[in-house]
């Protein structure tokens, strides 16, 4: 078993005997105590880290108590600050104590206060590193999850998702369907100040007008028939969170109003109500359609539009960042695989046909026709055949010949015995398929990587290993 943590205590006063006194009284509790008499020297302690606690004099020459609390709540807001005084300066402890002290001890005090007040400080201490820990846990696990990608157009709009997320800007985020809008929505959520409260979502192309406006701001009872309860809306029910309201460009223009007076005023009322209700919510909204253009044809306020479009991010289609389909593919297999079943590929062919299919569904669309795939292959290798008729179909617009065979070519008019050309290792296999697919793309690392699905650098070592011939080289 591992040794339990020990807590360090930093303690400053400048009366040498009361040090001493109470560096022996922590000693003996089984405490790691370090002790210093001058401000100055403990500044320099402070801003090394190294502390769970600081047992601080309010009163000494050079640097006070107070200017000690502040250095730490710059350095370790986490630090435990107790404060020791005396009666005349018990004002200036309790002033302290709004600035972020956990508690002050009034000379003298006895052993076991000092004692029962350093253990509910560090109990303190450890609950909120849990805390920390567990939301970083959280963020770490919800932070972009699902939005695969590793594209330039990706990794930009990953980019402006890092900046505005921890913010309490409005969103607005653009992008036609299938292109994740409620993923990066969601992302934006777990990465702000407001990730421990609420995230709740609404399509507001799904309800009718009478019952979107009851979802959104409530009713009173007997605001209509069947309302026989008082009912919280959504924007009271994400109060200190985050609220997205998806598809926002089909909100019917006698909504718009009362969601430009929340934007605005940051107030709602209740259907039949009549008091004006205050809220702190956090608008992310999301449209596949141009809101400029409905604007313009009066179909969306102007008003309305400027106030959701502080901050705007445009996802890209599928089509438009086709490189990373094969990390997708391969996401998506994972994904919908059975939990005991064996790992599923698509063949070259298969990347090949969904590399250069158009995507007008997006990344649903891909998601979509992966599960059809899955359902249909009777092997471990997705073949043509599986994948739907619309994708067979398409014309090939960028002419990106993967190779459709793992097997060297054989002569048409002598064609040698399928044993002598058969390699004769997995690794040979992988070797004579790694080197058609640099062929089939003219060299182009890249785009080979992403057909093969693994990356780059793994390219670059089997290109080492087997002394491949790269065209691109």
């Amino acid at each position: 078993m591992n040794d339990p943590i020990v807590a360090r205590i930093l303690v400053v006063d400048d009366d040498s005997d009361l040090l001493g006194l109470v560096s022996r009284q922590l000693l003996a509790a089984g405490y790691q105590v370090e002790t210093c008499e001058h401000p100055l020297e403990a500044e320099q302690l402070i801003t090394r880290g190294e502390f769970d606690l600081l047992l601080t004099d309010l009163e000494m020459p050079g640097l006070s108590g107070i200017d000690l609390l502040r250095l730490v709540k710059e350095t370790d807001p986490s630090l435990v600050v107790i404060l020791l005084t005396g009666h005349a300066s018990i004002d200036t402890a309790v002033e302290a104590m709004k600035l972020g002290a956990f508690d002050y001890l009034r000379k003298p005090f006895p052993p076991q206060e000092l004692l029962v007040v350093i253990e509910k400080g560090l109990s303190q201490r450890s609950l909120l590193q849990e805390n920390r820990l567990l939301r970083s846990e959280l963020r770490e696990k919800y932070h972009f999850r699902n939005v695969i990608g590793n594209s330039p157009a990706i990794h930009e709009v990953f980019r402006l998702v890092e900046k505005v997320g921890p913010t309490s800007s409005t969103v607005l985020i653009l992008g036609e369907s299938g292109t994740g809008k409620e993923l990066i929505a969601r992302a934006l959520h777990e990465i702000s100040p407001r990730n421990h409260r609420r995230y709740l979502k609404i399509n507001c192309s799904a309800l009718a007008e009478s019952l979107l406006e009851s979802e959104l701001f409530g009713h009173e009872r007997g605001a209509f028939t069947g309302a026989v309860t008082t009912r919280q809306g959504l924007f009271e029910a994400a109060h200190g969170g985050t609220l997205f309201l998806d598809e926002v460009g089909d909100t019917p223009p006698s909504l718009q109003a009362k969601l430009l007076r929340v934007l605005q005023e940051s107030e709602i009322r209740r259907v039949g109500g009549i008091e004006d209700i205050k809220v702190n919510v956090r608008l992310i909204a999301a449209t596949n359609r141009n809101l400029k253009d409905l604007t313009r044809q009066g179909f969306f306020r102007e008003d309305l539009f400027f106030r959701l479009n502080v901050f705007s991010l445009s996802l890209p289609p599928l089509r438009e960042r086709r490189d990373d389909i094969p990390l997708l593919v391969h996401h998506f297999l994972d994904k919908k695989k059975e939990a005991d079943a064996p790992r599923v590929q698509a063949a070259p062919e298969v990347m090949e046909s969904l590399y250069n299919y158009d995507w007008p569904g997006n990344i649903r669309e891909l998601e979509n026709a992966v599960e059809r795939a899955l359902v249909l292959c009777e092997n471990s290798w997705i073949k043509l055949a599986d994948l739907p008729d619309d994708i067979r179909s398409q014309s090939r617009r960028h002419h990106l010949m993967a190779p459709s065979i793992l097997l060297p070519p054989q002569s048409e008019t002598d064609p040698p015995d399928r044993e002598s050309v058969l390699p004769q290792t997995l690794a040979e296999l992988e070797k004579e398929h790694i080197r058609q697919v640099l062929e089939s793309v003219g060299g182009q690392r890249a785009r080979a990587a992403a057909l093969l699905g693994i990356t780059r650098r793994t390219l670059y070592d089997k290109i080492k290993r087997w002394n491949l011939e790269d065209p691109a080289s």
